[in-house]
């Protein structure tokens, strides 16, 4: 059976050869590597619920997971995941410690220079915060002068300060700056919505909500190996997003993982959709 399957994935990688969808410069050595040893590694993340994390026996589980299960599935190989961070997720696929990676990350232009990160997006997310119900903030600026809660690193705490007079109050870790936020050290705890949906559907933070509009979108990106993004690695992982768009196999992840549906999901698969159905 893996022999057909893999006569199928090289018959669709010779069709867009030959519809010059992939350069004449292409090796295609990472793809050929996966091929021939009947095994795809994939970077994902063990520490995001519910994208990527650890279930209760260790297995590594989560929206992500079944998305790195469904592309093994579909080429025809097993698969191995290994964990990353966002510290290192686009070092491990240029030393070559994977060979993709599905791991949360924002497509930004400087990202693009290091890893190939074929489209369309598969998901998406803004800056949002969340806040104790009691305090009743309802816009971005309610927040002005005071502190603010955030992880190390992340790309928008500058941006909020900047543009509504926050003071950013950085920890390492999400949960040392969720639990800052319950000790009232912080009016806020600012970050990903889609993470923050997350929390406040677990019911454990029922007294907490996101009440501002969410700012400055940014689609993920999955990613390849540079080299290969317009070679068959990267026009085959841009064939699985199209049809996890096309057929609402990541809106049914989305609700499998009791995310919170979102806008963009919805437009891609009424955009992407048959027409005739």
């Amino acid at each position: 059976m893996k022999n057909i399957i893999n006569s199928t994935v090289s018959g669709i990688a010779l069709a867009a050869m030959a519809a010059g969808s992939v350069s004449a410069q292409c090796t295609n050595e990472v793809w050929n590597r996966v091929m021939e040893r009947g095994k795809v590694v994939i970077g994902v993340k063990a520490d995001y619920k519910p994208w990527g994390f650890r279930d209760e026996n260790g297995n590594l589980v989560g929206m992500e997971i079944d998305m790195a299960n469904d592309v093994a599935a579909k080429m025809g190989v097993d698969v191995e995941l290994v964990p990353v961070q966002s510290s290192n997720r686009m070092q491990f696929l240029e030393q070559g410690k994977i060979d993709m990676m599905i791991a949360t990350m924002s497509d930004r232009a400087d990202r693009r220079e290091i890893v190939g990160i074929p489209g369309p997006n598969y998901y998406t997310s803004g800056t949002n915060v969340m806040a104790p119900k009691a305090l009743g903030f309802s816009k971005w600026e309610d927040l002005s002068g005071k502190k603010v809660c955030g992880k190390q690193g992340a790309f928008y705490n500058q941006i909020v300060e900047e543009r509504y007079g926050v003071e950013i109050v950085a920890f390492t870790g999400n949960a040392e700056a969720k639990q800052a936020l319950r000790d009232k050290k912080c009016v806020a705890w600012v970050y990903d919505d889609s993470s923050i949906g997350s929390d406040l559907s677990s019911g454990n933070w029922d007294e907490f909500e996101m009440p501002l509009n969410s700012e400055d979108d940014n689609p993920w990106g999955l990613a390849v190996p540079l080299d290969e993004v317009n070679c068959v690695f990267g026009n085959f992982m841009s064939g699985m997003q199209y049809n996890w768009h096309r057929d609402g196999t990541l809106i049914e992840l989305e609700a499998k993982w009791g995310i919170k549906p979102t806008a963009y999901l919805a437009d891609k698969n009424e955009r992407y959709g048959d027409w005739l159905e």
